[in-house]
This record gives structure tokens, C-alpha cells and sequence, in this order.
């Protein structure tokens, strides 16, 4: 059960532990005959911020796009690809608002993922084609989006103390 301790000032502290919320898959190809995700965690949405952790299935692959706001990812496990650019484990990304990257592809063993968006967390394509042509030479399916449910937001009111 999350901790939610709303403050003099309005302000809240927050304590939420990743085993109290599944993960939902987001994203999904097939690579030949094996199936390859997106799964998320999605910790805390408000319109400030969303905070998630995320596990990238081996080879996935991630368009080129950006966000609406600023993005913070912390790659706490694995590898991932960043428009050549290598990430590995103890890497940070900042993806500034407006800024792009891509396309993400996750190294041989997946990629265990802590994002913090500071605001809108949508995806925006910075290159729809190219990522179709990328998929089709890499014989990879893009399989539709699975529905997503959003994970726990802060409510809008809470008593004071702990819950």
C-alpha cells in the first residue's frame, strides 16, 4: 500500500515499492517466432510527472522519438542501444523536451529501465517511416499496441498522515 503524507504546505511525500503494481505490456514485435515487449511498471502518473520502471525484452526495438516534456532514463540493468550511442548499465539519458533519440534497441540480455517523466510521458514519432524500413530489415513484425491501463496517479485530496 503506498505511503501518501500530504504536508502543511500542500506538498506530499510519497512511497510506493515496485512489487505492489504488475507489469503491463506496451510494445510488442515478433522476431521470427519469438515474441518481444515493452513491460512497464507505472509507479506514480500525475499531470507533473510519470515515474516507471521499465524492462525491455532482448532486441526490442524502439522508434526514434521524443516527449512532450523533458524524460530522465536511469539504465539500472542490461544495455541499450541509443541511436548508436551505447548505454549501458549505470547510464543516465536526459532527453530534454523537444530534443529526440532513437531508435532504442536492447542488448542481448533485455534492459531493465527507471524513467521519470517531467510531464507528458507520450511518445512522439520523430521518424515513422525510417522505423518501418529499420523493422522490415531486421525481419521484425510490429505487432499492435497491447491496451494499456495507467498505474496508480496521486489523488487529488488524501487526509493528513500516513495511509
Amino acid at each position: 500500500m503506498p505511503v501518501i503524507e500530504e504536508q502543511k504546505d500542500g506538498a506530499r511525500l510519497v512511497i510506493v515499492h515496485q512489487d505492489e503494481y504488475p507489469y503491463a505490456e506496451v510494445r510488442v514485435q515478433m522476431h521470427g517466432e519469438r515474441r518481444v515487449g515493452v513491460h512497464l511498471k507505472n509507479l506514480i502518473r500525475t499531470p507533473e510527472y510519470v515515474i516507471n520502471i521499465a524492462r525491455y525484452d532482448p532486441g526490442m526495438i524502439i522508434e526514434r522519438h521524443g516527449h512532450m516534456s523533458s524524460h530522465v532514463i536511469y539504465v539500472i540493468d542490461g544495455f541499450v542501444d541509443v541511436g548508436g550511442h551505447d548505454a549501458h548499465a549505470g547510464s543516465m539519458i536526459l532527453l530534454e523536451e523537444g530534443a529526440k533519440f532513437g531508435p532504442l534497441i536492447a542488448g542481448p540480455q533485455g534492459s531493465y529501465l527507471f524513467e521519470v517523466y517531467l510531464g507528458d510521458a507520450q511518445p512522439v514519432p520523430a521518424d515513422p517511416d525510417g522505423f518501418l524500413r529499420l523493422l522490415a530489415s531486421s525481419g521484425v513484425e510490429l505487432l499492435p499496441h497491447p491496451v494499456f491501463e495507467e498505474g496508480p496517479g496521486l489523488p487529488t485530496k488524501v487526509k493528513r498522515g500516513k495511509h
